[in-house]
Formats: C-alpha cells, structure tokens, sequence
C-alpha cells in the first residue's frame, strides 16, 4: 500500500509539473488595479500563468527575465507608456515571439494606426469584453 501511495505521488508530480511546463505565460500591463485583477483571475482560470505589472518600466523589468506568450498592454500609464513599451519590445530578440495585445481606452483611428505600426498584433478599445479578450488571446497564440 505504502509503495502505490508513493509511486501516484510521484506520478502527480511529474504531471503538475508537466502542466507548470506547458502553461502559456502572460503580462497582463495596465495602471488600473479592477482591470488587472479581472484579466488575472481570468487567465488564471484559463490555466495560463499570469505576471502583472502596473506600468510600462515594471514590465520591462520583468521581461528581462520572464519571456511571455501574450502581453496585454495599456497605453496610458504613468513612467513608460504603452508605445514606448512596445517598442522596447519589440527590439529585443528574446521577445520576439511574444504576441502583443493593445487594451486601452483610446480608440481613435490614429492610436489604433499607430499601435500596429508599432508592432502590436491587436488592438482592443476599453470597455472591453472578457470574452473578446481571451477569444484574441486565444487567436494569437493558434
């Protein structure tokens, strides 16, 4: 009895950690503490493992040493701004497979325009759906 315990808990192991390994990675970039907390515990839920950052220079901190599938960048922040951001991204080549995903609440043409010039490979406007959000997500990374 004592071995088959051991040898499911071992086997439990391996599989969490096979599911850790091949957990999509996502940086969720927004000043907006209710709308950082809705998209993580949405991709949470989703089974992606989820870094936040509250504005565009923590985000570059982080992407020294986490490198995403997805980012999901706001424009407006205080610091380092959406398009800075972006385009400090997509100099580095260690992030050049990330998927970039503007969420902001500017929606005129010209910003939209200017963030896929940028290098953004969608552009959402705020308010937004969840659904629409995790659908994109879930586009860019097929």
């Amino acid at each position: 009895m004592g071995n088959q315990w051991r040898k499911r808990r071992r086997m439990s192991q391996f599989y969490i950690t096979q599911k850790i390994a091949t957990m999509k990675k996502i940086l969720i970039v927004d000043d907006e503490p209710n709308i950082v907390m809705t998209l993580e515990y949405t991709f949470k839920k989703n089974n992606f493992e989820v870094f936040i950052a509250r504005d565009g220079q923590e985000a570059l901190e982080i992407l020294k040493t986490q490198f995403p599938d997805v980012i999901i960048l706001d424009i407006m922040m205080p610091l380092v701004d959406g398009f800075e951001t972006l385009q400090q991204i997509r100099q580095n080549e260690n992030l050049n497979h990330c998927k970039v995903i503007f969420l902001s609440a500017k929606n005129k043409e010209s910003d939209i325009e200017k963030g896929l010039a940028l290098g953004a490979d969608a552009y959402l406007t705020k308010p937004f759906s969840l659904k629409k959000v995790v659908e994109q997500v879930h586009v860019l990374l097929a």
